[in-house]
């Protein structure tokens, strides 16, 4: 009988440790509704892991993650197709903007800019109406895409 009782036990076992797990995974994100975006700056990072500027480079020309190059015409970036005049210019981003706006910018560019702007934002649920119901719930992209991306954008300087 008592190996029954270890039986029966052992589901409720395996599932708390995947919840715990995943709770470590976590534990250092910020999650996309609770982002304090103050004076055009985030000034805390999503993540505890530090952004990664060669995945950044890559999810930036991701055509289904950041597609930032459907709006904006970027030089680092020559040679992918259809760089977008939509936007400004990336060449020397980093020059004009802090780690802490470009973190903001890429999170929730409206909270920014204003609702007038058509960038989206990359890590909020705050994304209109119309979404794909696949989509829904969901942010373009995660808050470690999102900390790659800034530092990515952070190597874009003038000199």
């Amino acid at each position: 009988m008592r190996t029954g009782a270890r039986l029966t036990s052992l589901p409720a076992l395996l599932a708390g440790l995947t919840v715990m797990a995943a709770s470590v995974a976590t534990a250092g994100t910020v999650a996309p509704d609770s982002v304090p975006i103050e004076d055009m700056e985030l000034t805390q990072t999503l993540t505890d892991n530090k952004g990664n500027p060669a995945a950044g480079r890559e999810a930036f020309a991701d055509r289904k993650k950041g597609n930032c190059l459907a709006c904006h015409a970027n030089a680092d970036l020559e040679e992918q197709l259809f760089h977008g005049e939509v936007g400004p210019e990336l060449d020397g981003v980093a020059d004009r903007w802090s780690e802490e706006q470009l973190r903001a910018i890429v999170v929730n560019s409206k909270d920014v800019f204003g609702e007038q702007t058509i960038m989206p934002g990359f890590y909020t649920l705050k994304v209109g109406v119309n979404v794909a119901e696949e989509n829904a719930g969901q942010t373009i992209l995660t808050a470690q895409e999102v900390e790659d991306v800034v530092a990515y954008l952070m190597t874009l300087k003038d000199n």
